[in-house]
């Protein structure tokens, strides 16, 4: 499902038990210097990632001052993150002159211990390659190393590296739960261009070898993914971001079924299995 770019007035872009993806919360903050928005999420955990701008976060009654250092886009500086115990009441005020923040959610039954991401200790991995047209960076705010901190909840940013090419491939999906070969992970991504009004396509093939779906996506754009195959891939000429929400139905950790026409892919993309690890 495509939700095209619009002013969602600090509302819910997806609420709880959106009947896609029930196991993600996605909102967007918009604030000047001074203001504050309060927030409370109750079944599900949280993260406070600003786009851009700094924020102060106050979590039942703890402070984390001065989150995020980016000012013009998200390619200004690296991301930071609070992470938000299961219906734990926030408080975000803005430093800055102005400051745009992601709220990511997934649903999550324990109440755990609030914490911050400063950007040293985001995870990073590069994969894949100019020639291959796969070449990206994927920055971990909520990944591997937290497992013993969050419940469901995995918080990314992917950057396509150059101008054009694919992300997301070889296509995989997430939507069933039969381990050890795949879990069920709710997916919603927001997408940034460089420059904004480049623009990109999203497939959603929900089975190998038949017809799917594609969407347009531009500045703004938010997909939600819950079930199928899913490469995207910006236009030439032009840089992608996409800030990615995974919530786990049973674990944690993210088990990718590869799809099998294109599997053999796997073999020829530098790094990619360092990639598919730090999902683990």
């Amino acid at each position: 499902m495509h939700i095209a770019p619009h002013d969602n007035q600090n509302q819910p872009i997806v609420d709880t038990n959106h009947p896609l993806v029930p196991l993600n919360y996605f909102n967007i903050v918009k604030l000047t210097k001074g203001q504050s928005v309060e927030y409370a999420v109750p079944g599900y955990e949280t993260c406070v990632v600003p786009a851009t701008g700094t924020v102060n976060v106050e979590v039942e009654g703890v402070t984390f001052a001065s989150l995020g250092n980016r000012t013009i886009d998200v390619w200004d500086g690296e991301p930071e993150g609070v992470y938000v115990p299961v219906g734990a009441k926030v408080r975000i005020t803005c430093e800055t002159d102005a400051t745009e923040t992601f709220i990511a959610g997934a649903k999550y039954d324990k109440v755990l211990e609030p914490f911050d991401v400063r950007a040293e200790g985001l995870d990073v991995v590069q994969y894949g390659s100019d020639d291959t047209k796969t070449h990206r960076k994927i920055k971990h705010i909520l990944g591997a190393s937290h497992h013993d901190k969050v419940g469901r909840l995995l918080v990314s940013e992917l950057y396509t590296v150059g101008q054009g090419g694919w992300s997301g491939f070889p296509s995989h999906k997430h939507d069933t739960d039969r381990l050890p070969d795949e879990t069920r992970h709710d997916e919603t991504y927001n997408f940034r261009f460089r420059p904004n009004y480049g623009s990109g396509v999203q497939m959603l093939q929900r089975e190998d070898n038949e017809p799917g779906d594609a969407y347009h996506i531009m500045d703004g754009s938010t997909i939600l993914i819950d079930k199928g195959y899913h490469p995207c891939a910006v236009l030439p000429g032009y840089e992608m971001y996409y800030f990615t929400i995974l919530g786990g139905l049973s674990q944690r950790s993210l088990r990718q079924y590869f799809q099998p026409t294109h599997a053999a892919q796997l073999h020829t993309i530098p790094g990619i299995m360092d990639m598919v690890a730090k999902f683990k």
